[in-house]
């Protein structure tokens, strides 16, 4: 697959977290396979999470092909990156054309990356997750590596007013060990499981601040509950 515009979009985002000085750490990077098909299934946290998660598959040489919503595709400047990166267009009204085009990807030795929560989740926990992830990876015969986003939200998420300039925001992007997909709701929940365990670790190590919005209700913050954000979501659908 031919990558002209992937490149300089990488040397662009490099280039944004030096002047930003974002204090990037990324952990696990080795559990991307160097070849062969993968799918990167993630949590998220924030509009950029697709940066951030391409950035940490970086060091194993592979570049990701994200699924995102068809919407980003028709923008009249992110549609032709996300189309020279090779992205996958996700129309929700009838998504089994991006699945075939996410399942051929992989089958021709392609990293995948998907959020398998399929929207934001304003709670900072892992909602209940779809089983596109799962079941392509199972499909495919390629492993699920799991992976967990924080402090991404700090910078531009659902609900809040972007600040892309901030600088100094420490960034985690922790990767864990790939494992074989399994069919069925068994393989749905698992993979939500480690995905919820490497988010739970990324908060854990990570500065956060108590009574801040942008931390969980149940490590001291004052983002909405779980229950909360189900409502919220429910008024206000991405």
């Amino acid at each position: 697959m031919s990558d002209l515009v992937y490149p300089p979009v990488i040397a662009a985002a490099k280039l944004m977290f030096r002047v930003l000085d974002l204090r990037i750490t990324v952990k696990g990077a080795h559990h991307v396979p160097r070849e062969g098909g993968a799918v990167l299934a993630s949590n998220h946290v924030s509009y950029l999470d697709f940066i951030f998660g391409g950035y940490g598959a970086l060091q194993s040489g592979r570049l990701t092909r994200f699924m995102a919503k068809h919407e980003i595709f028709a923008n009249k400047i992110a549609g032709p990156l996300m189309r020279g990166m090779h992205h996958i267009p996700v129309d929700r009204s009838a998504g089994q054309a991006s699945y075939q085009q996410a399942l051929s990807a992989l089958r021709g030795g392609e990293v995948v990356g998907i959020f398998p929560e399929a929207t934001i989740s304003q709670s900072f926990t892992v909602k209940d997750i779809k089983s596109g992830a799962n079941r392509l990876a199972h499909e495919a015969g390629v492993p699920l590596v799991p992976v967990a986003l924080w402090g991404t939200q700090r910078l531009w998420t659902k609900g809040r007013k972007k600040d892309l300039t901030q600088r100094h925001v420490p960034v985690t992007i922790l990767i864990g060990e790939p494992f074989e997909a399994s069919p069925g709701d068994s393989g749905d929940e698992l993979l939500r499981e480690r995905m919820q365990d490497l988010l739970d670790t990324a908060q854990a190590d990570y500065p956060n601040e108590p009574g801040a919005w942008w931390v969980p209700r149940h490590l001291g913050g004052t983002a909405p509950t779980p229950e909360e954000a189900a409502r919220l979501d429910a008024r206000r659908p991405e």
